[in-house]
């Protein structure tokens, strides 16, 4: 069993400080184990609403939760919108006699649910499946490879993997998609997401999606915001510097969970992954997710300008401002590109995560760091020691 250290203790911290805590992220990424350690399925105090039995017990919610004591779980909350208000009466009890814990993905249900009957009672984390961190730097090119979900990790080969995945995708459209109130075919969408995974790693442009897949422009956006909503793409939105230079405007579309990412393009093993044109695109998503999933920044952007200067990420953390560029390159050097984020952006620190294993200055306040580096080190890797301000 592969131990989620720091996602425990962020829970833990926060049923220490919240009335209700909401752990949010896609189907299958451990979001029920994670809530096992803490409480018992068992339990009588846990609800699973995919159990049957277990749901009706909650037919009466108001009587079934009122005698409770210490943690409630509630699994799969999103399946019944009418708990939020209840949620909200027992929460507001002084002394409180019960903490939530609530689990789910996210819907329009349960996002309204957030933030009409719980704002002000809840603290929302969200979790994605294994990180680096997790699984340790040796197993970086094998998580790379099939992704991070529990099930496509852990498979006994890559054929087992990449046959969950197929499976995954397959559930996720027929079933988990219409419960967001979308009505499309399942086809319909895959050939969508599918669409995003060639197009990994690029800035959005909506009206040529349209036209390559024949419908309009506020439709291939709806299909894009319900994936996104569902935690499987990232928008990674521009970040706009007061600068006299064009900026890009639009944000960049990612597939987060790489092993998604390659059953959509098709690739199956290592050997398709090197030899396959997305290469570098696919490192550089799998290099960015770790990259937040470490440092948890408060915000992130990407930035570029219409003359050819970028920035893969921007994290801002503490109102301080990291850069992080993506290499697939053995020994990456600096550039002029870097030089400019570096001035224009203010940026306290660069680093280039690369797959080498050298680690070495690039010049000042810019380092190449391998990215297994964030297996050992974490966020330090990226934001390296803070520094003392002088009394």
């Amino acid at each position: 069993m592969i131990r989620r250290h720091a996602l425990a203790t962020a829970i833990h911290g926060a049923l220490g400080r919240s009335r209700v805590v909401a752990l949010l992220g896609p189907r299958q990424c451990g979001k029920s184990t994670m809530a096992r350690t803490f409480l018992r399925a068992s339990s009588p105090s846990y609800f699973d609403l995919e159990d049957p039995e277990v749901a009706a017990r909650l037919d009466e919610p108001m009587t079934a939760l009122r005698g409770l004591r210490g943690l409630v779980v509630i699994d799969e909350v999103q399946r019944r919108p009418a708990l939020f208000e209840v949620l909200r009466v027992l929460s507001d009890r002084r002394p409180l006699p019960a903490r939530f814990l609530i689990l789910g993905s996210a819907s329009p249900a349960l996002v309204r649910g957030i933030s009409e009957s719980l704002a002000g009672r809840v603290e929302t984390l969200t979790m994605a499946g294994f990180g680096i961190e997790e699984v340790g730097a040796p197993k970086l090119e094998r998580l790379w490879l099939r992704g991070g979900f529990p099930p496509s990790y852990l498979a006994r080969s890559d054929a087992d993997s990449a046959m969950w995945r197929r499976s995954f995708v397959s559930t996720f459209l027929e079933r988990d998609v219409p419960l967001t109130g979308l009505r499309v075919a399942p086809e319909t969408l895959r050939r969508f997401w599918t669409m995003l995974a060639h197009w990994h790693g690029g800035v959005w442009n909506g009206s040529e999606l349209a036209r390559s897949f024949g419908v309009t422009e506020p439709t291939v956006r709806q299909y894009l915001d319900v994936l996104t909503g569902l935690f499987l793409v990232r928008q990674l939105q521009p970040w706009h510097e007061n600068l006299a230079k064009r900026q890009v405007k639009a944000p960049k579309i990612y597939v987060r969970d790489s092993g998604l990412l390659h059953h959509l393009l098709g690739i199956r093993t290592g050997d398709g992954l090197a030899a396959h044109p997305k290469l570098g695109a696919s490192w550089e998503g799998f290099a960015l997710e770790e990259a937040i999933r470490a440092t948890s920044p408060d915000e992130e952007y990407f930035w570029a300008t219409h003359a050819g200067a970028e920035l893969d990420l921007l994290l801002i953390k503490d109102g301080r401002r990291f850069g992080v560029e993506a290499k697939r390159a053995d020994a990456p050097k600096l550039t002029a590109s870097m030089r400019i984020a570096m001035a224009d952006l203010r940026l306290e620190r660069l680093v280039v995560l690369h797959p080498g294993e050298r680690r070495y200055p690039l010049g000042p306040r810019v380092e190449a760091v391998p990215l297994r580096a964030l297996g050992q080190e974490g966020h330090r890797a990226i934001l390296g020691a803070r520094r003392r301000r002088p009394r």
